[in-house]
């Protein structure tokens, strides 16, 4: 069953009302006692609460977060050692372009350097100095 389905139909039994004929239960349902009426509230909070993470999603691209493959490693470099900037990398791939300069840091195309407290950090390749498309973070 789907858990919003589910969440509907607990949703309904805790404010004592019939999920299925939309009736009102009667004062001495089992479903309007107070234990019962706490649990369901309980069960329909957590089912809520597990629905909320998946919206921390929303809005990313396809990839992010997921495993990399060593032929889109293999890939990444090329593109990144051919001059693609970090948005066109980023876009192709399907990640966000700090996925993209964490994944290029970890094989040694780009390093982080730390400015004097306060300012933000800027990439650099690492081989070339300062990278036109590594702006500032």
């Amino acid at each position: 069953m789907d858990e919003n389905k589910a969440l509907a139909i607990v949703s309904a039994l805790a404010n004592g009302v019939n999920p299925l004929t939309g009736e009102v239960f009667p004062p001495e349902s089992p479903y309007q006692t107070a234990d019962v009426v706490r649990a369901l509230f309980l069960v329909s909070s957590l089912l809520e609460s597990r629905a909320k993470p998946k919206s921390r999603t929303t809005g990313l691209p396809g990839n992010a977060g997921k495993p990399w493959t060593t032929e889109e490693d293999h890939q990444l470099l090329q593109e990144f050692d051919r001059g693609s900037s970090l948005a066109t990398l980023a876009q192709a791939h399907g990640r966000t372009t700090a996925g993209i300069q964490a994944r290029l840091e970890k094989h040694g195309r780009l390093q982080a350097s730390a400015g004097p407290e306060g300012q933000t950090r800027r990439w650099r390749s690492a081989t070339n100095g300062p990278s036109p498309s590594a702006p500032a973070r």
